[in-house]
């Protein structure tokens, strides 16, 4: 057989090898449902190319894994190293993170907590279909088969017998999960670096691996890693688990706690969101800060409440429109910003034009401090099913001046319209019907426990809410 056929049966067998492990590893992913991949094998690096091959046999290098196999024998005559090892033998992720979790400073679990184990879960998933095909490319043989000696976790034997020794999968997925955990729980990054790297030793110590295929390994989740961090799916689910970790430890502010908030979509599922502030249209006229996706949040009792609105007003015809709910302090600040900016006069005509720019803190229609910030208010109208329009309410949300409060051209109180308009400095006014309208919203979130604002006939406050003196800082985006 010619050297040009024997690389292409090379070729074709690492292929098969390969797919075959990969089914493997698939079914084995297929036993957890909850595993999501951020990436499939063809998106991230490959390992063939990015590490060096393992040692020859008659070479310096492989002189030096024949040492550190003798080493590791040695290690052996050390009761508490070898029973070490043996735990880190066991092929799982929970085994892994019983590990780790000594040096991490908090038991992680899918119960305890959810998101840490969901990150690790997902990323070492992703990261361990990398050593598949280096495995499978260069077969190399391992010390246990090369001395035709016994591995001293025995058991392991018949799995790892005709499976490639370079690279090592368990040592890439312990150092791969040691550096993840390091970015979750930064101040014990050296622990828990060490007790990774000390993963990848005990690989050496029960003789399942060459030295070399340890350090090629770490290397391999280094790589695999820094691949995680171009995913927006990873990066969300990193920011989670941080966010657990500090909440768990008392290490998270108060302030920045999103774990008692709800995406108003799942809440009040029936609701349309037209969130104003993460659109230009608004009285600034762009996008405010904090805004980062289209969403609405609540607190989850705020939300409760709101359901039993929603459910209410369905029977009547009407669905809820949503234009805001928590508003970060952030978002306060840079309205705070703008008011400050009397020059800045874009959206004048379509929200005050009766109030001068430099009178906005007086008249209060601009303040550093907000109800929304505190988690359970809404800025919403209804919107009728039968025509489906937003019903008319005789002014538009966020219009500064007395034609937004709700005693306009009538008594809240009684729901009589008056048609007193006397307040109007340009003499504007609506109709009975469109003061109705806000009596039919006004009537149905007072019945569920909210409260209304005595100058804006669209915003309501829960009145038994739970945090009455927390101003959050968690920006808009869905949980």
């Amino acid at each position: 057989m010619s050297k040009k056929s024997r690389k292409n049966m090379k070729r074709i067998l690492t292929k098969l090898i390969a797919v075959v492990m990969v089914c493997g590893s698939l079914h084995g992913l297929a036993q957890n449902d909850s595993v999501t991949l951020y990436f499939d094998t063809k998106e991230l690096p490959n390992l063939i190319y990015c590490l060096p091959a393992p040692p020859d046999t008659i070479g310096e290098d492989f002189a030096h894994d024949i040492m550190r196999y003798m080493w590791g024998k040695t290690q052996r005559n050390d009761a508490a190293r070898t029973a070490i090892a043996v735990r880190d033998a066991v092929w799982s992720f929970d085994a892994l993170m019983d590990e780790l979790s000594v040096p991490f400073g908090l038991k992680i679990s899918k119960e305890g907590t959810p998101e840490i184990y969901k990150l690790v879960v997902n990323s070492l998933s992703t990261i361990d279909q990398m050593r598949v095909e280096p495995k499978a490319y260069y077969m190399r043989k391992r010390p246990f088969v090369r001395f035709q000696e016994h591995m001293y976790t025995v058991y392991e034997e018949a799995d790892l017998r005709n499976e490639g020794s370079y690279p090592s999968g368990h040592s890439q997925r312990g150092y791969a999960g040691a550096l993840l955990l390091s970015e979750v729980n930064p101040d014990n990054a050296n622990a828990i670096m060490a007790r990774g790297y000390m993963y990848g030793e005990s690989r050496v110590i029960v003789g399942a691996h060459w030295q070399s295929d340890v350090d090629a390994s770490r290397l391999g989740g280094s790589i695999g890693l820094a691949r995680l961090h171009t995913s927006p799916e990873f990066l969300a689910q990193l920011a989670k688990a941080q966010d657990e970790f500090k909440r768990l430890t008392g290490k998270m502010s108060p302030a920045a706690d999103a774990s008692q908030f709800v995406n108003l979509a799942d809440a009040v599922p029936l609701a349309i969101l037209e969130i104003r502030y993460h659109s230009t249209y608004n009285f600034v006229g762009t996008r405010i800060d904090g805004y980062q996706e289209p969403v609405a949040l609540m607190t989850r009792r705020a939300a409760d409440s709101l359901r039993a609105v929603s459910e209410d007003l369905l029977k009547m015809g009407y669905r809820l429109k949503i234009y805001d709910a928590y508003r970060p302090q952030c978002a306060v600040d840079h309205f705070v910003r703008w008011a400050t900016d009397i020059t800045d006069t874009l959206m004048k005509p379509y929200f005050y034009p009766d109030v001068p720019r430099d009178k906005l803190f007086e008249l209060e229609y601009i303040m550093e401090k907000s109800g929304h910030t505190r988690g359970s208010t809404v800025d919403l109208t209804l919107f009728d099913m039968r025509t489906e329009k937003e019903v008319d309410m005789g002014g538009t949300f966020d219009w500064f001046g007395s034609e937004s409060h709700p005693d306009f051209c009538g008594n809240p109180n009684t729901g009589q319209y008056t048609g007193d308009n006397s307040s109007s400095p340009a003499g504007r006014s609506i109709t009975k019907e469109q003061f109705d309208n806000r009596m039919i919203l006004r009537d149905a979130m007072l019945r569920h426990g909210f409260k209304p604002l005595g100058s804006e006939w669209w915003h309501f406050t829960l009145k038994d809410e739970p945090f009455p003196n927390t101003y959050f800082t968690f920006p808009v985006k869905t949980l």
